[in-house]
């Protein structure tokens, strides 16, 4: 069990590069937004608060979606500032008393910022401006939320409690937040980054999920067969299939290596079922993810089939 033995080998023999994600922000945003500061984390917001409002029927990405994308994206925001880990679950229940059900839009079908929601990503620079930040991040955009005071978002995080100035006050001494660093932890960020991939398979699209992928990733399915992130993206819901469907599900068995350069974890996925390998209804799936820049992606993943018994 755990990763395969070339991994220390694809470690050493790829450098990694940064993946230009402006062509897709500027699907989202209508291309009236500069997304040049924004980290991954910030960035992948925007891309869950996109598939939220299409599972809505939302015509436009509401400032509640965004919230709802932060919180799918930075669980450790829901702890440090919203009142517990299950946050999401009541948030995304106060939000649903006030929608009109609609039927689902395809996530093919461009979904655009409403004016609110491209003033809360606008007030999120000017937060990190404020508080003398380089990159803006999931932290700003949760300031930039509680700035346009009259959104849904905005007064469901301020019933909760949830203050600007407080939350300022502890980027700005740079302490530690509950749940939320300035400087998250390696491992933390990592697993957080491992998490909202594997999350993820079951609702997005190939290109809201080749983010998490390095340029010169590659993934080993569970015939054997090597996939390069140039044919990953033409390929995705082939080669991830098993993992999408509705009765898979996944734990994370353990953290095999977890460094500052480097981590490895084994995630055991069950009922992924295929037709032609009826048996194999586990499969066990070693992730290698390393630092690029601010954030982590994925370098490796390798899948071994688990057979039934």
């Amino acid at each position: 069990m755990g990763c395969a033995a070339n991994c220390d080998a694809l470690l050493i023999e790829h450098t990694l590069g940064l993946e230009d994600l402006g062509r897709a922000l500027r699907r989202v945003s209508e291309g009236n937004l500069m997304f040049e500061r924004y980290t991954e984390r910030a960035r992948r917001v925007i891309f869950f608060a996109r598939y939220e409002a299409s599972q809505y029927g939302s015509p436009y990405i509401e400032t509640e979606h965004l919230l709802l994308g932060l919180l799918r994206e930075d669980r450790t925001l829901a702890k440090g500032f919203l009142g517990g880990v299950n946050a999401e679950e009541g948030i995304r229940a106060e939000i649903e008393k006030d929608l009109t059900a609609r039927e689902r839009i395809s996530t093919s079908v461009e979904v655009p910022l409403t004016s609110e929601s491209k003033n809360v990503l606008k007030l999120a620079a000017e937060e990190a401006d404020r508080l003398g930040h380089r990159h803006v991040g999931t932290e700003h955009v949760l300031l930039g939320l509680l700035r346009v005071e009259d959104s849904f978002a905005g007064t469901l995080l301020r019933e909760r409690g949830v203050s600007a100035a407080t939350i300022r006050e502890q980027l700005a001494r740079g302490t530690r937040v509950e749940g939320m660093n300035v400087q998250p932890e390696s491992s933390k960020r990592a697993m957080d980054t491992l998490e909202s991939f594997l999350a993820g398979l079951k609702s997005q699209k190939a290109e809201e999920l080749l983010i998490f992928f390095a340029e010169n990733s590659r993934f080993v399915d569970v015939y054997g067969k090597r996939w390069n992130r140039e044919e990953i993206s033409k390929e995705f819901g082939i080669v991830f299939a098993p993992y999408a469907k509705k009765n898979a599900v996944y734990m994370i068995e353990e953290t095999v290596v977890d460094t500052s350069d480097v981590l490895v974890a084994v995630v055991l996925w069950k009922n992924a079922i295929l037709a032609s390998m009826e048996r194999v209804w586990m499969h066990r799936m070693s992730v290698v993810l390393v630092p690029q820049g601010d954030e982590w992606v994925i370098l490796l993943a390798q899948v071994t089939p688990v057979q039934g018994t």
